[in-house]
């Protein structure tokens, strides 16, 4: 039960995510003339910045470790993988199709969808990791 409530508040994370990181990238390529390579990269810290926050909050709350600002680090480096697959599956859709390049939204939630799972996985095991269980003190014998 804890694994699909986790795994439900990820999605929602990851849609809110996709609506910061698809609404930048679309505002600077389409209002700013944005090269939509580089607007990708500024919308996606964006993005994890916010994924970072409800995750920390909502996700995994009561599991986070120490100082915000290394665990913001640790999810942010840990994303760069996801976003790799992400990023990669944008710039495949740009190449492909013509459309992309008016409409980039329709790539990030294409590449979105590929990074999800390596980002859920790393989330859930490495940045918010529940607290070592100690294993209990051995009895003395008397």
């Amino acid at each position: 039960m804890a694994l699909r409530k986790e795994i439900l508040l990820f999605a929602i994370s990851g849609a809110i995510g996709f609506v910061v990181d698809a609404g930048i990238v679309q505002w600077l390529v389409r209002g700013f003339a944005f090269n939509p390579y580089g607007a990708r990269v500024l919308s996606f810290l964006a993005a994890a910045t916010t994924t970072w926050a409800f995750n920390r909050r909502y996700t995994f709350s009561g599991r986070s470790s120490g100082s915000k600002r290394r665990e913001l680090l640790r999810y942010l480096i840990a994303m760069v993988f996801g976003f790799a697959l992400n990023y990669g599956t944008y710039a495949a859709c740009l190449a492909l199709w013509p459309l992309v390049h008016q409409w980039p939204a329709i790539g990030v939630a294409a590449g979105s969808v590929a990074g999800a799972f390596v980002n859920f996985l790393s989330s859930k095991y490495w940045i918010f990791r529940a607290p070592a269980q100690s294993a209990p003190a051995p009895r003395g014998q008397g």
